[in-house]
């Protein structure tokens, strides 16, 4: 039975991707790069160290990568912090609200760096919900590297069997399958050209993962 769920945070808790996409698109520019569309996709569920490792190695470049990872989350927090537009995604607060009222754990594995998922959790008020929150900035490796979800399960108190993943990524399902965990795949209007082939369940809305709709699953 289900005990604890692990949440992925941008595309399922909010769509912080359009900030995202424009910072990083500033420090392209600053940068002289011409990132192709596709390129730029296959970052999703990446963390920014990462991706800016990446984008050394791709275009050959003699630079630091944290320096452009620094550029980056200047340009991101500026725009967080400038942008009234950010809400929870649709459903989000009542499955939380409602798997916190069945005594569900909940633990946090995004691919974000600290200081993103603190804005995001003080802006909205979710500390209360959740035992422990996971940066994949903060690993050696990133998703589809399944470090961070065993992590989380391991915070959880519970055993790999007893846990749930909820992720809107390719790359982060493959992450939670690659760890043993039960992935449902929120296939949101906000992700783009993602695979949820992998997923267990794909559903198109998160109040198709209410408590007792899921809870026999695993």
């Amino acid at each position: 039975m289900l005990k604890a769920v692990l949440f992925d945070m941008d595309g399922v808790i909010v769509d912080t991707e359009p900030l995202h996409y424009k910072a990083y698109h500033l420090m392209f520019d600053e940068f002289g790069l011409d990132v192709s569309d596709e390129l730029y996709e296959s970052f999703t569920g990446q963390s920014t160290k990462n991706i800016c490792t990446r984008i050394i190695d791709h275009f050959n470049l003699n630079e630091d990568p944290v320096k452009l990872e620094l550029s980056k989350r200047d340009h991101f927090n500026y725009l967080f912090d400038h942008d009234p537009s950010l809400k929870l995604l649709d459903g989000v607060f009542e499955i939380i609200e409602d798997y916190y009222h069945h005594d569900i754990t909940m633990v946090l594995a995004s691919s974000a760096s600290r200081s993103t998922i603190d804005r995001v959790f003080n802006r909205f008020k979710l500390d209360k919900f959740f035992i422990a929150k996971h940066s994949g900035a903060e690993l050696k490796s990133s998703k589809p590297h399944p470090e961070i979800f065993i992590n989380a399960a391991a915070s959880s108190g519970y055993g790999i069997e007893q846990c749930m993943v909820i992720e809107d990524s390719t790359n982060g399902i493959i992450a939670a399958k690659k760890a043993g965990i039960y992935c449902a795949g929120y296939n949101s209007k906000h992700s783009k050209n993602q695979d949820y082939s992998l997923a267990d369940l794909v559903v198109n809305n998160l109040l198709d993962l209410k408590y007792d709709l899921v809870k026999d699953l695993i």
